[in-house]
């Protein structure tokens, strides 16, 4: 779990760098390759077979990565670090995968952020900015910061480890790759013209999430037909 607290953080980390180097868009859009490396680190973990289905899934996304590619030259340092971002998501999703068959999700969770919290302080402090980092935010800020922690992190973190007991990883991922859907319409309300992105990047984007939505239909039809034919 200390292991998975260092991935988590150097995930936030990752992401919010590539948004600051870029632009919540863009960064939402690499997250969402994160199911094609779920579906490399998953077999290696859980020592299942790789489907064909999902090596397919995850060239889909591939092209549709290389489409935005082609509609945002000049920001592949922070394509890179976005991806990287999406590679620890998956390595965590993963490992929290094993994890939760022998310890109770919501201990989990307050390990992991628990751990998480203090690398985190390690870090700012290593870096000379804690004082700076936490005084900085405005009365707002700390209000939306709050949100941020106990809806958007908290809870959905102990709630994303709970249905690790039922759902596979690459399930679970694949529903974090939606987040360009509503996370780009919402950057876009939030920060206007600075989200703005050509026609070609929406189309990368739309032939990733066509290819996410892909792999889900199929693991519903066949987890359909399995329960048929049983």
């Amino acid at each position: 779990m200390a292991l998975n607290s260092s991935i988590i953080v150097l995930h936030w980390v990752t992401f919010y760098h590539a948004i600051k180097i870029s632009n919540v868009s863009l960064t939402l859009a690499c997250l969402s390759t994160g199911p094609f490396f779920v579906s490399i680190l998953e077999p290696i973990f859980f020592k299942r077979k790789i489907l064909i289905s999902e090596i397919l899934v995850g060239l889909g996304i591939i092209f549709g990565m290389l489409v935005l590619l082609e509609s945002v030259r000049g920001k592949e340092l922070a394509i890179l670090i976005g991806l990287t971002s999406a590679l620890l998501s998956a390595l965590f999703s993963v490992m929290n995968g094993k994890i939760v068959k022998k310890i109770n999700p919501v201990d989990i969770s307050i390990w992991e952020m628990g751990i998480g919290s203090i690398i985190l302080g390690c870090y700012f402090t290593l870096n000379n900015n804690l004082i700076e980092t936490l005084s900085s935010p405005s009365l707002w800020d700390w209000f939306y910061l709050t949100i941020l922690a106990s809806i958007c992190t908290s809870f959905a973190f102990v709630q994303s480890v709970r249905i690790m007991k039922y759902l596979s990883p690459f399930t679970v991922v694949l529903t974090i790759a939606l987040e360009p859907v509503y996370g780009i319409l919402i950057a876009i309300i939030f920060f206007g013209g600075t989200e703005t992105m050509s026609s070609m990047f929406y189309c990368g984007v739309a032939i990733i999430l066509a290819m996410v939505s892909t792999e889900a239909y199929l693991k519903r039809k066949k987890r359909k037909n399995n329960i048929y034919n049983t």
